[in-house]
């Protein structure tokens, strides 16, 4: 331990990070009667489902879908007091090229049948924060190193450390190999892999603009799009249950934008919305945008260049590292990696694995 530095122990687990994934896993090894401390570098709760108040509403600047096919979310929304609406999908969408106008098609080739959080996603993370006890969450706490071994695990942050039997990494691996020191390093082919995966929305912006009315669907717009013209390329409608706020949102690569400010950013998204849409898309109430790139606590400062989706739920990340560190970011998950589902797969995996090994233990010990 570093001098000057607090010292706390007794955990079963500490979860470094409080986004769904790492927010899962506190709140099933707590009810499987673990005793959990749960880390987290931001001062807010939810990591890439992030959501910002738009009057009695919210609007996600991360996450925000979730599908009929996926059983773990579908069936925690009644228990965390959860309410979803299906995307709007009517109208035509647009296509844009080459063409001096955008090409309008008839139907929405674009949107599929999904759902979204009546709260936005991020309430997700907060009902999940409220299932669990007191003191187990300490927000504003970047984790600078882990040590494990034979023994157990101590996890250290600028000014405290914080023994336990496991840690869960609820972070992207590729940030975590990155921004955590290990002692021992990571064996080469955890490390030669997490460096390798990328981030989910790691090298995405999103855009959000909110108005006064819903001036597309008036038009029979949809309020999807595809453009090849760019900078954003998708668009969809991200407007709330009952229609308020009216809302667009888009995705552009990050690396159309580097070096931008972000009200330069907000400004083509803009310019583009009127291109698409028309002069009424020229006065939003509102414009958030989120460069996910840049999110020091999301995407590594240096990611790999050949980093891919390849690696996703590869099978090193179910194994536990010295039997002590284990993985539990939406990359790691073996279905539905890459979204919300991900994280709360691979949250109950890693709170699986914690639980049988500790039982392991508790049993050799006798």
């Amino acid at each position: 331990m570093t001098a000057g530095k607090a010292s706390e122990h007794g955990w079963d687990a500490v979860v470094v990070g409080a986004g769904i994934a790492g927010l899962t896993t506190a709140d099933a090894l707590q009810q499987a009667g673990r005793s959990v401390l749960c880390l987290e570098a931001r001062g807010r709760v939810g990591g890439r489902a992030h959501s910002v108040a738009e009057g009695p509403h919210a609007v996600d600047l991360g996450a925000t879908w979730f599908w009929d096919n996926e059983a773990l979310i579908q069936s925690l929304l009644p228990g965390l007091g959860l309410g979803a609406f299906r995307q709007s999908t009517a109208g035509d969408a647009l296509f844009d090229a080459q063409d001096p106008n955008p090409q309008r098609l008839d139907g929405n080739p674009v949107d599929g049948p999904a759902w979204r959080f009546s709260e936005g996603a991020q309430s997700l993370a907060s009902a999940l924060t409220a299932r669990l006890a007191p003191g187990t969450l300490r927000l504003s706490q970047p984790v600078l190193a882990i040590r494990y071994g034979q023994h157990g695990a101590t996890v250290e942050t600028a000014d405290a450390s914080f023994s336990a039997g496991h840690v869960v990494m609820a972070v992207p691996p590729s940030l975590a190999e990155a921004a955590i020191s290990f002692t021992p390093e990571l064996p080469h082919p955890v490390r030669e892999t997490a460096v390798g995966t990328a981030v989910w929305m790691g090298n995405i912006v999103k855009a959000v603009a909110t108005y006064s009315s819903a001036f597309w669907l008036e038009a029979g717009l949809s309020g999807s799009a595809i453009s090849y013209r760019g900078p954003f390329r998708e668009f969809h409608d991200h407007s709330g249950p009952s229609g308020s706020p009216a809302a667009l949102f888009a995705f552009a690569p990050a690396a159309r934008f580097q070096g931008e400010p972000m009200d330069r950013i907000a400004e083509a998204f803009r310019d583009q919305l009127v291109h698409l849409f028309g002069e009424e898309a020229a006065t939003p109430q509102s414009i958030h945008v989120t460069d996910w790139s840049r999110e020091e606590y999301t995407t590594p400062a240096a990611p790999s260049p050949g980093a891919g989706t390849y690696n996703y739920g590869h099978p090193v990340f179910r194994e536990a590292v010295g039997g002590r560190l284990h993985w539990a970011s939406t990359e790691t998950a073996d279905e539905f990696a890459g979204h919300l589902e991900g994280a709360i797969s691979a949250g109950l995996r890693a709170a699986r694995n914690v639980a049988r090994l500790d039982e392991k233990e508790q049993l050799g010990a006798k």
